[in-house]
């Protein structure tokens, strides 16, 4: 049965890898990434738990008469910082994941 590795230490590697993933956790949550949205009007703070930690808006862009714009703004920044916050997760799960050959692993993240 050459080739089949042993099981105690595929559970050995799989704490290891539980581990980092969790410490990838911690970190990710105090890295953040910034977005904004009509040239700087509406900027916002996105961490790497995808949590939104804070909204900008510049009060030029505040009319009460087109309220449909800055929600649009607002909407699209938002969108943009969750996926920067995302590719940020993801670009870090890769360099964990890098050299694991574990099938379906991959499409998991």
């Amino acid at each position: 049965m050459k080739g089949i590795p042993n099981m105690g230490q595929l559970m050995k590697q799989a704490q290891q890898f539980q581990s980092k993933m969790a410490k990838l956790q911690e970190e990710l949550a105090d890295q953040t990434v910034e977005a904004s949205a009509g040239g700087g009007m509406v900027t916002v703070v996105v961490n790497g738990k995808q949590e939104l930690l804070s909204i900008q808006i510049d009060p030029e862009v505040i009319d009460r008469d087109d309220s449909e714009m800055l929600q649009d703004l607002i909407m699209a920044a938002v969108n943009d910082g969750l996926t920067r916050a995302k590719e940020m997760m993801n670009e870090e799960m890769g360099k964990l994941t890098k050299g694991l050959n574990v099938p379906g692993l991959s499409g998991l993240l």
